[in-house]
């Protein structure tokens, strides 16, 4: 019998709740109760996190929720047929069928072979029709032992036609010639099909075979031979069967990377495709064989991650989507691959060695590839805004901030360590942490336009992004003109990756052509067209803020408050902070309005995620699930560190409430730190960069002000809208289970 699952673990007939949050609270609680994990709230935590990325529901009435936990002490399976069914996320309806994948955080190679394979039986229609047919829970490990290839043999195994024949197990389609061979005991899901693994015992009365030793190791794919290859149909005609590869990965990398692999591989087998899979999961796999790529005609990314070493797919037409696409939509990813080798203008797999981002899909318009992009840029930019501004506030602590920024340059030209003349020690080294910041901050524009072209272009757009910015810093044009210089460069970068060229030019490309092209393009529209124009609208703007006093200053935090708080971290929360860290550079000791409106933008950032934690573990703790509250702790950090991205679990689960409760807080705190004149010489760092903060204590009061608001709104809202979100009792599992105490 396996270790993964045992009678205890199979719960028939159950009624766990008419929420995926209550089956999964429930499932959870098994898995501790038969001492298989240290609490089931931090397990249930973990599932339900996993479950937010992605829902867990696959075609055929089947949920699968998974995760890896610190709080699993051994890897275990728990099967639940429920009734009634709930909704797990899949299109065709709720799942009656739940499988819970629990696996430690350090699980060994072949726990997570076996788990993965589970999941791959999970596509086969007798394996699924044997579990809803078991009538007891012995009956239940019996089948997934076998489905595992761990139930005891009958004699005549060894005469089993799919043992000697590699053809398919029930429910799968064939495949011709031998099988792959391999080391797990699963089967190969490229070409040759559905896995010819273990057949499914149970009521659909297939008898199992499982042949350790003589099929591909799951998550890898045999190569293009005459033995995995699929058997096209009689109509292919004199071109052969179409061929495609293809890589699947999700963040677990237990079950949906391989539920899509066989879901894609199963479908080709059926429209006469040879396709082969590479899964990139956490229980290994083997590199597509680099022949079976060169004779691909095109490749599908079905990835919730990045793909790893992408550039193996170089010159080859591509469609990217998420990974559960691969399990939804087989048919349909499978005819876009086909329609796009056939397009000479479809997009093609760069030879630069970038990665493709599981974000990116071919089906995704230039307006959100644009958006996409930008915050790219901006995520990019941060940390050479942060390594510069802390640099110069800390040369503003140890030396006299008008002297060290009015004669750095004099006395680094002038002076060194050994020799520091009429100079002091701390004024020198003032001297040096000032100008490296200093330096450091004028990056940000080039850092900022090269990172928006690497988000359209892949490396191919970093050059020619970074002189477009620089070409806007020599203009005067700022972070808008990076932005419009950074989307010129990247635009144009991957124009020219389009056409299809010989060999010997499309060498040259990514080298010489695409970079010469587009830093040509790019630059020569900034200094003949775009621009002059958009530096006098930075000069004017720049001059306006300056001149801001009083109560148009309070308006304008007003307003910066409440762009960081309306969309959490997204593109008008990143238009209001690339403005304030642009002007940073430009703040003197006379001219401190930069440095108050980036510490408006700071505080008003922090209030979101600290707001929902104090609602969520202090105010309103009944309003909010399990999941929110143990959210709700890790908020209060990433609130304090100014990471607004922190409240977007609670806007993503009820986004009317806590969004404008949220933007109410940070008009409050906008308002009040520009009142109060609190200036920040660091452009990050939350509550961390207290001792560069002039104004400290109204920093923080003002932050304050803000979170308390929102957190009283926020309740106040679920209040009057009856939300209440407390862990009903699930049948057979103590509530001492299901809730957690904070």
């Amino acid at each position: 019998m396996s270790d993964l699952i045992n009678p205890g673990l199979v719960l028939l007939d159950r009624d766990l709740g008419e929420s995926t949050e209550s089956v999964i609270r429930a499932l959870a609680a098994t898995v501790h109760r038969e001492g298989r994990a240290s609490t089931a709230d931090s397990l249930a935590a973990d599932a339900l996190a996993r479950e937010a990325k992605n829902a867990t529901g696959i075609p055929g009435g089947i949920g699968i929720p998974h995760c890896r936990s610190e709080a699993v002490t051994q890897a275990t399976l728990v099967m639940a047929r429920l009734a009634p069914a709930v909704d797990f996320g899949a299109k065709d309806g709720p799942a009656d069928i739940v499988f819970f994948i629990a696996a430690p955080a350090g699980a060994d190679q072949e726990h997570l072979k076996l788990l993965s394979k589970l999941a791959r039986s999970l596509m086969k229609k007798p394996f699924v029709a044997s579990l809803r047919a078991a009538q007891s829970p012995e009956e239940v490990v019996d089948i997934v032992d076998t489905a595992l290839g761990l139930a005891p043999q009958p004699d005549d195994a060894a005469a089993a036609p799919t043992a000697a024949t590699g053809t398919a197990a029930a429910g799968s389609s064939a495949a011709t010639g031998p099988a792959a061979t391999g080391a797990d005991g699963s089967a190969a899901t490229g070409t040759g099909g559905a896995a010819a693994g273990a057949a499914v015992a149970g009521a659909s009365g297939a008898t199992a075979a499982s042949n350790a030793g003589t099929q591909a190791p799951t998550g890898t794919h045999a190569p293009l031979t005459e033995s995995a290859t699929s058997t096209a149909p009689d109509d292919a005609g004199a071109r052969g069967p179409r061929r495609l590869v293809a890589v699947t990965a999700c963040p677990t990398g237990i079950a949906h990377t391989y539920m899509a692999a066989d879901a894609l591989a199963n479908t080709a087998q059926e429209m006469g495709v040879d396709l082969q899979v590479e899964t990139q999961g956490s229980s290994g796999a083997t590199r597509l064989d680099p022949a079976v790529i060169g004779q691909a005609e095109a490749v599908i990314f079905a990835t919730d991650v990045d793909v790893r070493e992408r550039s193996r797919f170089a010159g080859l037409p591509y469609i990217a989507s998420a990974v559960k696409r691969g399990i939804d939509e087989p048919r349909e990813m499978i005819q876009e691959a086909l329609e796009a080798a056939d397009d000479p203008q479809a997009p093609k797999v760069t030879g630069d060695g970038g990665e493709i981002s599981a974000a990116v899909t071919g089906s995704e318009g230039w307006g959100t590839r644009i958006r996409k992009a930008v915050m790219t840029g901006v995520s990019y930019m941060i940390p050479f805004v942060a390594a510069g501004g802390l640099l110069m506030a800390i040369a503003f602590m140890i030396a006299d901030p008008v002297l060290v920024a009015q004669q750095a340059d004099d006395i680094l030209a002038t002076t060194t360590l050994g020799n520091l003349g009429d100079v002091s020690l701390a004024m020198y080294l003032g001297a040096v942490l000032f100008k490296t910041g200093n330096l450091a901050i004028s990056l940000l524009v080039p850092a900022l336009a090269g990172y928006i072209a690497y988000g359209l272009a892949d490396r191919l757009g970093i050059a020619p992004g970074f002189a477009a910015g620089l070409v806007a810093n020599f203009m005067g044009a700022g972070f808008i003109g990076g932005i419009v210089g950074g989307l010129l460069a990247g635009i144009c970068a991957y124009w020219l990756t389009l056409p299809r060229l010989p060999r010997w030019l499309g060498s040259l490309m990514p080298v010489v052509i695409i970079p010469l092209l587009a830093t040509l393009f790019a630059g020569g529209l900034l200094f003949l067209l775009i621009g002059g124009p958009i530096a006098a609208f930075m000069t004017w703007l720049t001059s306006l803020l300056a001149g801001m006093s009083g109560a148009s200053a309070v308006a304008l935090g007003a307003v910066l408050g409440l762009m960081m708080c309306s969309d959490l971290g997204g593109p008008i929360n990143k238009v209001a902070y690339s403005f304030a860290v642009a002007g940073l550079g430009a703040a003197t000791v006379t001219n401190t309005a930069p440095q108050e409106i980036m510490a408006t933008v700071i505080a008003a950032g922090m209030v979101p995620p600290l707001g929902m934690a104090l609602a969520s573990t202090v105010l309103g703790r009944k309003y909010f699930s399990a999941a929110e509250r143990e959210n709700g702790k890790t908020s209060w950090l990433l609130g304090a560190s100014f990471i607004s991205e922190g409240a977007i679990p609670f806007a993503a689960a009820d986004p009317l409430r806590v969004i404008p409760a949220s933007m109410a807080g940070g008009v409050i705190t906008g308002a009040l730190t520009m009142a109060w004149g609190v200036t920040s010489a660091a452009p990050h760092g939350g509550i961390w960069i207290l001792p560069v903060v002039d104004g400290r204590w109204g920093f923080v009061a003002a932050i304050l002000a803000g979170t308390v608001v929102t957190a009283v709104l926020v309740t106040l809202f679920k209040r009057i809208g009856n939300v209440k979100k407390h862990v009903g009792e699930v049948p057979g599992v103590p509530q001492t289970q299901q809730t957690v105490e904070v």
